[in-house]
């Protein structure tokens, strides 16, 4: 047999020197080079969302139109009352009852649908034709929010975008925009927005309220925020590419619910850390675990 040069010998399967090649010997050592080392990490794969742009409006509950109901007739007797308020009205409903000096009654009616916000008619009473109202009602049971908005986003607002407004001890209630302030508050450096929203039950006037504007919406791929590291370096994910991290720089968008979106850097489908740390290295070899797996 002829000698073969000492590095290729090395270079080959032992049982191929020996003359006796054993199927499957030498791709067994090639599957041992190639199984990953390093630590357990958590990965998830890279999915498109959409995410919303929000901008929060902050402020107090007001009427849009409120309409005062008096008698014409000063000095009438309240002998009825047949409303109150936090009741909802309809257009002519009899409110209360006065009694006329020569003898009869006068029925008090709503001029509008909507709310009652306010009452004084009490049974025995004189009604004042140019005081005190009766009743107060918020027409068509309409009321504004009135809110406050940053200067950065007030450029965001545009008539009829949809809100949700939440009412201390009203829950959430559907709104829009109903009009944008034209001016911007100096020492606060706000804008004014009101946000229009209907209620049949009574809403408290000048009760605090929050709305959340949805301004647009944008879709990309997304990430959990724990997947984001911010460095003077700038912004960047730990992508796993053959077992292997490799730090990406990326552009971030929106957030919403634990999740960012990223604009710029990464595809659908790419392998990120879950939970990124400053453990992990350039080039570091590691185990990937999906994140559905590890959950197990």
């Amino acid at each position: 047999m002829r000698h073969l040069p000492r590095a290729v010998v090395r270079s080959l399967c032992p049982a191929a020197v020996a003359g006796a090649l054993v199927l499957g010997s030498c791709p067994a050592r090639a599957a041992d080079d190639e199984a990953p080392k390093g630590p357990a990490v958590t990965v998830l794969k890279v999915a498109k969302s959409c995410f919303s742009d929000i901008v929060e409006a902050t402020g107090t509950i007001i009427a849009r139109e409120e309409t005062s109901v008096r008698p014409e007739r000063p000095g009438l007797k309240v002998t009825d009352v047949l409303a109150e308020a936090g009741d909802t009205t309809t257009a002519g409903q009899v409110l209360a009852r006065l009694a006329l000096p020569e003898g009869g009654t006068l029925q008090v009616t709503a001029p509008v649908a909507g709310v009652i916000a306010t009452s004084t008619a009490q049974i025995g009473n004189f009604a004042s034709a140019k005081g005190e109202a009766l009743f107060t009602i918020v027409a068509r049971s309409e009321y504004d929010l009135v809110g406050l908005v940053a200067t950065s986003d007030i450029r965001k607002l545009a008539v009829n975008q949809p809100a949700s407004v939440r009412i201390a001890g009203s829950g959430d209630i559907d709104g829009k925009v109903r009009r944008i302030g034209p001016t911007i508050e100096p020492n606060i450096q706000q804008g004014m927005v009101y946000i229009g929203i209907s209620s049949q039950k009574r809403l408290l006037l000048k009760a605090s309220g929050r709305a959340l504007i949805k301004t647009g919406q944008s879709c990309n791929v997304a990430v959990p925020l724990t997947s984001v590291q911010y460095s003077s370096a700038g912004t960047v994910v730990q992508v796993i590419r053959r077992n292997r991290v490799e730090t990406k720089r990326v552009e971030v968008g929106l957030m919403s619910g634990g999740n960012i979106e990223v604009r710029d850097g990464l595809n659908e489908g790419d392998v990120v850390v879950a939970r990124a740390g400053a453990l992990l290295r350039e080039g570091d070899p590691v185990r990937p675990v999906m994140a559905a797996e590890a959950a197990k």
